[in-house]
């Protein structure tokens, strides 16, 4: 079948012949017309609303159980200022969403590498010259700002990752070239972060496979992956972990670090010492330590909230739970809302990944469907671990619930991957009952025609031969017809 020769195809280029409204355009003025095209696009189509509503909904969770959580920040002449100044990131939160939702996904994609590297500066940075926060490494301050690179970090690598696997995709997943160049990065990452905090290295690698599986990889390769992963973690295990047991027992890494250079501090004691306090778990007998203090409140905060809460603002234990306010705030909000409240914030996350995986269904290439992907499976990640440590299923750690938690450099990374998957659900998806011939013709106008890649999800095994698809390293492939593959 012949390819129409005013829509994009292999070569990437773009050839306008005329305008939607019928008018001519020759080539000096084809750039101003795609931005012409692109401007006009942005008041046509609309991001999804039920990501927008999800989002809402986190923002109005975030207000109300952070004033209650803020009971310990509180002081007598400024009753407000917690909440004022969440308030405050919360709003240029809010307008990083509206400004990055009218940004074509496909200029995140441009600038992936550059802003990995920035991430990656900002994070090497922060480890030789970073300041102190709860016993660790973790900021630096710019401008007298305190930033997080770890946060940042994260969503550099979603990033940096979506556009390597969708660069080096094939028929049935990613190409071994586009696997190695992953494993690398992720690699640089969390051998980055894991002076910053262990859990930190957990999330990257949980947010890099889901990536992979995603990506259609074989689970061959995965397994094969899998094996490394384990060999690499024993490694570190002996090296670390086994030969110094001892090493800071006896205290935490925020007690070292009061009274010795706290960039000298050996963390990996500590942390040996919280997976043994998780192994031994907490009784009512237990007398209170610094290593059980979070959890022994935590589980009275969630205890004293029942089955329907105490209401929001009637937390009892805000005022004892050290850092209530961001690494603990869903036991504040269990003892609130109730385990029904709990249950219902839980589902929150659970839909805003489900409704990212419906969009990235929809889409046509490969690198908009792993973006959208990788940010929801990074927000519902840490959510979940964050969750997790709350409630005693994993060793105490410093994760913010996102979008909720205190914490200006995690909202604004947050608010930034809400707007990146506003973008895709706003350009990416060209097939829509709710849209006019009109509005896909702009979606269209404005594609990414750089990007040659397919949604896997979009592939089918025919041998039908196909011009526009055939860079895939697996031969011709076909778009989705309606219809799975029996292979």
């Amino acid at each position: 079948m012949p390819q129409d020769k005013n829509r994009p195809g292999p070569t990437g280029r773009l050839d306008i012949r005329h305008t939607i409204d019928g008018r001519p355009a020759d080539s000096g003025t084809q750039s101003k017309t795609m931005r012409q095209m692109e401007n006009r696009s942005r008041l046509h189509l609309h991001a999804d609303r039920y990501l927008w509503g999800i989002y809402l909904m986190l923002l109005l969770f975030s207000m109300v159980e952070l004033y209650s959580a803020s009971s310990s920040e509180v002081r007598g002449d400024d009753i407000y200022g917690p909440l004022v100044q969440h308030a405050i990131f919360l709003f240029m939160g809010f307008g990083l969403v509206l400004l990055m939702q009218n940004i074509h996904y496909k200029y995140y994609r441009k600038l992936a590498w550059a802003f990995c590297i920035l991430s990656l500066g900002l994070v090497i940075y922060a480890n030789l010259r970073g300041e102190v926060l709860n016993g660790a490494i973790r900021s630096i301050r710019v401008a007298g700002i305190s930033i997080q690179p770890p946060e940042i970090a994260k969503l550099a690598m979603v990033l940096i990752l979506a556009k390597v696997m969708s660069k080096h995709q094939m028929r049935h997943g990613v190409t071994d070239r586009g696997i190695i160049i992953s494993v690398i990065i992720f690699a640089i990452y969390a051998g980055l972060l894991y002076a910053n905090g262990f859990t930190n290295t957990i999330l990257l690698f949980g947010i890099a496979t889901s990536m992979l599986v995603i990506a259609g990889t074989q689970m061959r390769k995965l397994a094969i992956l899998a094996l490394i992963a384990i060999a690499g973690g024993v490694v570190v295990w002996e090296m670390k972990f086994a030969s110094h047991p001892d090493e800071n027992a006896g205290g935490t890494a925020i007690e070292a670090a009061q009274y010795h250079d706290p960039k000298a501090v050996n963390r990996d004691g500590a942390r040996v010492d919280r997976l043994e306090s998780f192994k031994k778990g907490v009784h009512p007998e237990d007398s209170l330590t610094d290593w059980n203090r979070q959890v022994i409140f935590a589980k009275m905060s969630q205890a004293h909230g029942g089955l329907f809460g105490n209401g929001p603002g009637n937390s009892r234990e805000s005022a004892r739970l050290p850092l209530a306010f961001s690494d603990y705030i869903y036991s504040i909000i269990v003892e609130d809302t109730g385990f029904i409240g709990g249950v219902f914030l839980l589902v929150l996350y659970i839909l805003l990944l489900a409704r990212a995986g419906a969009i990235a269904w929809k889409c046509n290439k490969a690198f908009p469907a792993l973006l959208i992907t990788g940010c929801a499976t990074m927000i519902v990640m840490q959510a979940i671990v964050h969750m997790c440590i709350v409630v005693g299923l994993a060793p105490v750690s410093g994760q913010p619930l996102p979008l909720i938690s205190k914490g200006g450099s995690s909202i604004l990374v947050m608010s930034a991957a809400i707007g990146m998957m506003l973008s895709v659900s706003k350009y990416a998806v060209l097939t829509s009952k709710n849209q006019t011939d009109e509005h896909l013709a702009l979606k269209e106008a404005v594609d990414d025609a750089d990007d040659t890649s397919v949604n896997p999800s979009q592939l089918t095994y025919t041998d039908v031969p196909d011009n526009t698809y055939s860079n895939l390293p697996d031969g011709p492939a076909r778009r989705r017809n309606g219809t799975r593959s029996k292979s």
